[in-house]
């Protein structure tokens, strides 16, 4: 996929130049999928971390970078409106820690599958980079087939992101891998 650029305006409808204009990384970023998925933080950090501009620079990223859509885990509505404020298209799919995971995620993966095949570029986001975002991604890859079997998932899912996965993470692997044999 090409980069877009899409110009970058202050609170005056100013354009910005330089640095600023291009936003920046947001934290915990990592590629699942290489140029077509990727994970992170919620932008602009989480709890007593979170900031404002932070966020904004790093939505300004995603956008500078071409991604199609942000999809947002999160149990509650925090940072949407800035992705309208920004232009910057979105999905909530609150995934709830007390949700049935063997129901919940394969509605999430189905849908991304359904984004990824229609060519687009894809950011998921949950609080924070934790054991929640970790079991995500390892079902994702156990679901759709990308790895054949649980163990073998948690080994490329540590290694990939450089984390150990938990008991949250672990079972939400198994159950993505439940139902997509199911």
């Amino acid at each position: 996929m090409t980069e877009r650029s899409i110009p970058v305006t202050d609170a005056e409808g100013k354009p910005m130049r330089g640095k600023w204009a291009q936003g920046i990384v947001p934290r915990h970023f990592a590629w699942i999928l290489k140029e077509r998925l990727a994970i992170c933080e919620r932008p602009g950090g989480y709890g007593d971390n979170h900031r404002r501009v932070r966020r904004q620079e790093e939505i300004i990223w995603l956008r500078q970078n071409g991604f199609d859509n942000v999809i947002s885990l999160i149990p509650s509505n925090h940072n949407l409106h800035n992705y309208d404020e920004l232009d910057m298209p979105y999905l909530h799919r609150p995934l709830e820690k007390r949700a049935n995971m063997s129901l919940r995620l394969p509605q999430i993966y189905d849908e991304l599958g359904v984004l990824l095949d229609d060519g687009q570029k894809l950011i998921v986001h949950g609080d924070s980079f934790d054991d929640t975002m970790l079991g995500f991604v390892g079902g994702y890859v156990v679901y759709s087939g990308l790895v054949p079997n649980v163990p073998e998932t948690i080994t490329v899912v540590e290694q990939m992101l450089e984390r150990q996965l938990g008991p949250e993470a672990r079972s939400m692997v198994a159950a993505a891998a439940g139902a997509s044999s199911g």
